[in-house]
């Protein structure tokens, strides 16, 4: 499986942006995807996750309500919307594959994630 990250750049506070994960490799539509995010000196972090249906999703607390993650299986690429980026928000981010077909619940846990891309990065100014 290969993913492959884009989207990320400088904005400022208070602006939106759109990360894409494309992939390639497997039957994709089978696997749960979930985004991921690592600020300089910190661990990876969840972000949000989506089901392999693309029905239901989980997001972190601090960007529930800000962030919206979809997939679109026709295209194999899954989408991270950010709206109201915070500098807080500044890391690199990853898109990921869940090890498990159909998991349920969705996990926000990076070593149930077997496949990552190389990461995008998004820096919000204040």
């Amino acid at each position: 499986v290969q993913l492959q990250a884009s989207g990320g750049g400088l904005v400022q506070a208070g602006d939106s942006l759109t990360l894409s994960c494309s992939a390639s490799g497997h039957t994709w539509g089978l696997y749960g995807m979930g985004w991921f995010r690592q600020a300089p000196g910190k661990e990876r972090e969840f972000v949000a996750a989506i089901s392999w249906s693309g029905e239901s999703t989980k997001y972190e607390n601090s960007v529930r309500g800000r962030f919206t993650i979809s997939r679109d299986s026709a295209k194999n690429t899954m989408y991270l919307l950010m709206n109201s980026l915070k500098p807080e928000d500044t890391a690199v981010y990853y898109c990921a594959e869940d090890r498990a077909r159909h998991r349920f619940p969705l996990s926000d846990a990076v070593y149930e994630y077997g496949y990552w891309g190389q990461g995008t990065l998004v820096t919000v100014s204040s």
